[in-house]
């Protein structure tokens, strides 16, 4: 009997010895979390300050090729759809808040995984979607006020959610390239 109890009594500290070496991955979650909400933040942050202080469609130099302005973009990306009749708001809107509870999902589900980039690529993405779909539920439509200009010619408007999302795109292409499925080959 008493071997017995031993027995279990070492089993039991084995267990929680595992238990405890392995990864819950809470805590990379929840970085990934905030990386994300740092994104809405600044985001909303610096539209907060373009349409306190830059009057609609106003440029204000910052160099030769840097203009902040302030746009306001009822479409996506490059205003593909902006002149339609309203209907993109809310499929823009709809389309964001799937993707980014999928995100959030994806996030959780390799939480333990270390993979570093394809989670950042995530956690950005995701805070530019929540960003600019903020917009579009509160105004009808995204505030850009960054402007580039090439050659002297203005490339379409952007902001800090759009910047996220591309950066996180392209972390999500490197990933799929170069890191994710290495183990299978």
């Amino acid at each position: 009997m008493l071997r017995h109890a031993i027995v279990s009594l070492e089993k039991d500290h084995l267990l929680t010895d595992e238990l405890e070496k392995r990864p819950t991955g809470y805590k990379p979650f929840s970085l990934w979390m905030v990386v994300a909400f740092l994104v809405v933040a600044f985001d909303q942050l610096t539209k907060w300050m373009i349409l306190k202080w830059v009057p609609l469609y106003d440029k204000i130099p910052v160099n030769s090729f840097i203009n902040i302005t302030h746009q306001r973009n009822t479409g996506a990306a490059f205003s593909f759809l902006a002149d339609a009749d309203g209907w993109q708001r809310w499929f823009f809107i709809s389309l964001a808040a799937i993707v980014s509870t999928y995100i959030v999902y994806w996030i959780w589900r390799i939480r333990a995984q270390g993979q570093f980039v394809l989670s950042a690529g995530l956690a950005l993405v995701l805070g530019g979607a929540i960003g600019n779909v903020i917009d579009r539920i509160v105004l009808g439509s995204v505030v850009d006020f960054i402007q580039v200009l090439i050659a002297g010619w203005p490339f379409p408007s952007f902001n800090v959610a759009d910047s996220a999302i591309t950066v996180g795109a392209a972390f999500l292409i490197i990933d799929a390239l170069f890191l994710s499925g290495e183990e299978d080959a």
